[in-house]
């Protein structure tokens, strides 16, 4: 396994695999120990329960961390042949070169930076740091994708046997402010690879990327689940799981005031019990806020799985770190695996 973009990049047998084992670490099994090895982790955008859960999988692992932020650094460019006589002082080129020669493998963790659409989409301070370093670089969320969370997601699933064919229902609320696409996009591909029912419920104009939408239905049809896009708040009342999210509009993207102005009326896109099915179970990738997005009685309620999904967070990063560094190790994975998907 060579680094880790999103999610859906994974063969569905390794991700129920690496779910089974963030299940079994949750109960107390012991991961291996690979003393020795080392780990670097970039944040180049804040983090409370990345940043904490990959410091403890690291430790749980024996491996030596590395650990840079961007207030650290120096400005980073990415763009090829650009001349550098402006705030950047450090090339992708060079860094991701540097920083591989230190250690075993390289976590990166950026956001959507809402300069410009075209190079959002592009991802390219993820790929730049995958195309140029030489150990396997995972992604602690980039501007489009956050592989970990929706692992973690997957596993909190499993854990509570929710059905393969449930109907999750992710859907857009109202938020202060403009958010990136990253978890949304995982969670509607995380889900739709489970083979699970899912709708996407946004308002008119808050749709994800046509690319995302067209990998969503191509993982459904693929793994006997289905895929569709409403506009209807009430979308969530008969959902199993109602996961609630906040994300930019990609019709004003950056333009942070043209955005506020068209959200105006849609203060009431907030998960409340009256908007939840008896039974349902609600989730969310925190931080969160109260009574903004989801009120406070679906939050402390017992139909919340957030601080479950929080937690499965240290289990399938140890995982996931465990299996992905078995070879460089010299042992082999603890993953119970077809021998086709084991590498």
């Amino acid at each position: 396994m060579n680094g880790l973009y999103k999610l859906a990049e994974l063969d569905p047998n390794l991700v129920d695999a690496l779910s089974n084992r963030a299940t079994e670490l949750r109960r107390g099994a012991t991961p291996a120990s690979y003393e020795g090895l080392a780990l670097g982790l970039l944040f180049l955008a804040p983090s409370l329960r990345t940043q904490a859960s990959m410091q403890r999988a690291a430790q749980l692992l024996g491996l030596d961390l590395v650990q840079l932020s961007g207030s650290s650094m120096w400005g980073l460019e990415t763009d090829d042949g650009v001349i550098m006589d402006s705030d950047a002082a450090e090339h992708v080129r060079e860094a991701a070169p540097v920083l591989s020669s230190y250690v075993d493998a390289l976590c990166v963790r950026s956001f959507a930076r809402f300069e410009d659409l075209a190079k959002d989409l592009a991802d390219d301070v993820f790929k730049g740091f995958s195309q140029h370093a030489t150990v396997p670089v995972v992604s602690m969320e980039s501007a489009l994708f956050h592989p970990l969370q929706a692992l973690a997601d997957r596993a909190t699933l499993d854990q509570l046997k929710v059905s393969s064919r449930a109907k999750l229902v992710l859907t857009w609320t109202w938020h202060p402010r403009s958010l990136p696409h990253a978890v949304a996009n995982s969670t509607v591909c995380m889900a739709t690879q489970r083979g699970m029912d899912v709708v996407l419920a946004c308002p008119e104009g808050w749709e994800l990327h046509d690319s995302v939408i067209a990998e969503a239905e191509a993982l459904a049809a693929a793994n006997g689940g289905s895929f569709q896009v409403t506009n209807d708040p009430d979308a969530t009342k008969d959902a199993d799981i109602v996961y609630a999210k906040s994300w930019a509009s990609l019709e004003s993207w950056g333009d942070h005031s043209a955005e506020s102005f068209k959200k105006l009326e849609l203060r009431d896109w907030q998960v409340t019990p009256d908007s939840m099915a008896s039974g349902a179970r609600f989730m969310h990738c925190l931080p969160v806020r109260r009574n903004v997005v989801v009120s406070d009685a679906v939050l402390d309620g017992p139909a919340s799985l957030v601080l479950r999904q929080a937690e499965n967070r240290l289990h399938a990063q140890t995982a996931l770190l465990e299996h992905m560094l078995c070879a460089t190790a010299g042992c082999e994975s603890p993953l119970a695996l077809p021998e086709e998907v084991g590498a």
